[in-house]
């Protein structure tokens, strides 16, 4: 029996036997199996994902009259592979995070976090944790529509329900809720349609039929087909402008759940426009790449614009995560424009860029997010603008939730900065590369690289605030002074997180091959020279101008300890001064004198005002003796999402406008019901003719 064979059999069974302890045991047993077995799953998903990526293993596996059409079918490739590694990574640490996260103990006992009788230590939230866990696992194995649809909307209701979770805490929940299954089932029925163009075209649903047929399909369904299931994958991607859901969903599941959705679950959504644009169709015109470009910048920089400005730690991971899978769309789009014209070495370049920042993004956001549980457990609070001074009470979730920022920075030595190092570098030297010469590409590419470098400063300022202010800061609240550090199990999985993101920062280059082979089952990528091969290190093959990362970092290294040294040795030279400062650099420095997240990111708010728009409200409250004197000032920033404002309202207010005209028109009249199905049938046909 092949390790790959073995993996997939620990998936599904550990998630069996997971379900069942859920629902079978109590609550102080079924924590700790819970989080065991699916930890093991998650393991068979790493160990899978290795088998086909590593010793190029493949899984097939049929099941017929189980389901319509052609019933099951599985298949692992490379590029499965390479999900399913990075899902069953998330999936066994937040495993082993959950069983202390869920345990007595914590704010989220008695506060509003977690009331009793709800929230994560329930026995919905933990039946259905596992089940999430196997469904996203089955998606990259599907190898036909309905597998896939199956696992995809089955992993939809399992998450849908975490969010659910803590439901009891407030409105809020129930909102994003909401928002998430409104915005889930819609993608659903757009990639459906997508799908069922592909396979009423080509006379089968399974994905080697779809392969082999796609040639004879007219180059209006491929392309409608193509958007379709791009905006039905975008909406899970939290691609701009359908992101809505992201942030809210994020911020109010419990916080391993919100690791599993961000580091694994949206990372299906790119996933699916890799297998279908890339591997389904064998790519396309150029114009998909520039539309997959001009998403992914869009989402890539309102995202980090987003986030800048928040002040709710789960909130602002939410929207880093619409800017992350926007700078992966921007190397996919760019790819799918280079394969297009035929230049294989850089269409690989970009993919690989793309592919390598999925797993970096996996690695570090997970580890934010579990911080940001341990931080909530800890205080009750997720507010920046309440923390403060977690550093000296709790170290380990201090460091580990710094290696995670640096990563997310984009800085040197965290593993972010490696793949939009080689994106930039891309985007920088495409122009000197073949025969690029049009127009378009001209402009298009200077205005990536100026995207990608607004992106990045933007995100090492969104990061140094959640360090500086939510950690290195003194105490705002009670519950920030008093807060203790995480159970053995949350500093454990922070851990191995943490150690994954040093290990993909400092050794990168091992992933080559593997992503290669990944790669490498696109049609469109696959009939490249052997440069490409060459070209997936940390130096880009036949470039000139290129500078290694690690070299950089080292530079960086080298450069800080000689001015620390310049400055210590300084100091001891010149005799010492007394100053005065205000506030800064004393004993005497209260909260009161320190900078909030909000003032933090007062400067930017007004730069990108136009942007942004953000909400100011000031209240002025003066004594009872006299209006003349005040008694207090409060100020408050609100920053909507200005997208959603503007956006959502009219297509809300055309739903329910269309929800109250078809309950007038349900008056029992049978006639009527005729009448429509007849008309809707006529279109449905009319459709179909059309497309064919």
């Amino acid at each position: 029996m092949s390790s790959l064979a073995v993996g997939m059999s620990m998936i599904y069974i550990s998630a069996s036997l997971a379900v069942g302890a859920a629902v079978i045991l109590p609550a102080r047993v079924r924590r700790i199996l819970v989080g065991l077995l699916t930890t093991v799953s998650g393991i068979g998903g790493v160990l899978a994902g290795c088998a086909a990526l590593v010793v190029s293993q493949r899984f097939s596996l049929t099941v017929h009259q189980v389901l319509p059409f052609d019933g099951i079918e599985l298949q692992v490739d490379p590029l499965s592979g390479l999900f399913m590694l990075l899902i069953g990574a998330v999936a066994a640490a937040v495993g082993v995070y959950s069983i202390g996260y869920t345990g007595p103990g914590g704010h989220h006992e008695h506060q509003e976090v977690f009331p009793p009788g709800c929230g994560a230590q329930s026995r919905t939230a933990q039946t259905m944790l596992p089940v999430f866990v196997a469904s996203m696992l089955l998606v990259p194995a599907a190898a036909n529509v309905t597998t896939f649809l199956a696992a995809w909307e089955l992993m939809a209701l399992a998450s849908l329900m975490l969010v659910l979770a803590n439901y009891r805490a407030g409105k809020q929940v129930g909102e994003a809720a909401l928002w998430y299954a409104a915005m889930t089932q819609a993608g659903v029925v757009v990639i459906v349609v997508g799908f069922g163009l592909l396979a009423g075209g080509v006379g089968g649903e399974s994905f080697d039929a779809i392969r082999e047929g796609t040639e004879a399909l007219s180059p209006l369904v491929r392309s409608t087909a193509f958007v379709l299931v791009f905006i039905g994958f975008g909406s899970k991607a939290g691609l701009v402008p359908l992101h809505v859901w992201l942030p809210r969903a994020h911020a109010e599941a419990p916080s391993h759940v919100s690791a599993l959705m961000s580091a694994a679950m949206v990372n299906l959504g790119f996933y699916g426009i890799i297998r279908v644009g890339f591997d389904l169709l064998g790519g396309g015109p150029r114009w998909w790449g520039w539309l997959m470009l001009a998403v992914g910048t869009l989402s890539a920089v309102y995202g980090v614009l987003q986030a800048s400005v928040a002040t709710d730690f789960k909130r602002l991971l939410g929207y880093s995560t619409t800017e992350n899978l926007g700078i992966m769309l921007m190397g996919l789009g760019a790819g799918a424009v280079f394969a297009a014209d035929g230049n294989r070495m850089l269409a690989s370049l970009f993919l690989v860029a793309a592919l390598l920042h999925a797993l970096n993004h996996g690695a570090f956001k997970a580890l934010l997010f579990l911080g940001a549980g341990s931080v909530m457990r800890a205080t009750g609070t997720r507010d920046l603008d309440r923390l403060g001074g977690l550093a000296s009470r709790m170290p380990v979730t201090t460091a580990m939730v710094a290696v995670g920022a640096l990563g997310a920075a984009t800085l040197p030595l965290g593993n972010g900065f490696v793949s939009e190092w080689l994106l930039l570098q891309g985007f920088t030297h495409s122009l000197g590369v073949g025969e690029v010469t049009d127009t378009v590409t001209t402009l298009a590419m200077p205005l990536a690289v100026a995207a990608l470098a607004l992106t990045t400063g933007l995100a090492v300022v969104t990061f140094v605030k959640v360090v500086g202010i939510g950690f290195l800061a003194r105490p705002r609240t009670a519950g920030a002074a008093e807060a203790s550090e995480s159970p053995e199990s949350m500093r454990w999985a922070m851990g191995a997180a943490a150690l994954v993101c040093i290990g993909l920062a400092w050794f990168p280059a091992l992933l080559g091959e593997a992503l290669v082979r990944a790669m490498s089952v696109l049609p469109s990528i696959e009939d490249g020279s052997p440069v490409d091969r060459d070209a997936v290190t940390l130096r880009l093959a036949g470039i000139s101008g290129s500078m290694s990362p690690l070299l950089v970092a080292v530079a960086l290294v080298a450069g800080t300890i000689v001015v620390a040294g310049a400055v210590r040795w300084t100091g001891t030279r010149m005799p010492a001064r007394p100053a005065m400062p205000w506030g800064s650099g004393r004993r005497s420095l209260s909260p009161r004198m320190e900078y909030t997240a909000t003032a933090f990111a007062e400067p930017l708010a007004r730069v990108f005002d136009d942007v942004l728009s953000p909400e100011h409200d000031v209240d002025v409250t003066p004594y009872v003796e006299s209006q003349y004197l005040i008694e207090s000032v409060s100020f408050r920033q609100r920053v909507p999402d200005r997208i959603e404002a503007r956006l959502y309202p009219p297509v809300i207010s055309a739903v329910q406008r269309w929800g109250r005209w078809a309950q007038q028109a349900s008056n029992g009249d049978l006639h009527r019901y005729l009448a429509v199905g007849f008309v809707v049938t006529i279109l449905a046909l009319a459709t179909v003719v059309a497309t064919l």
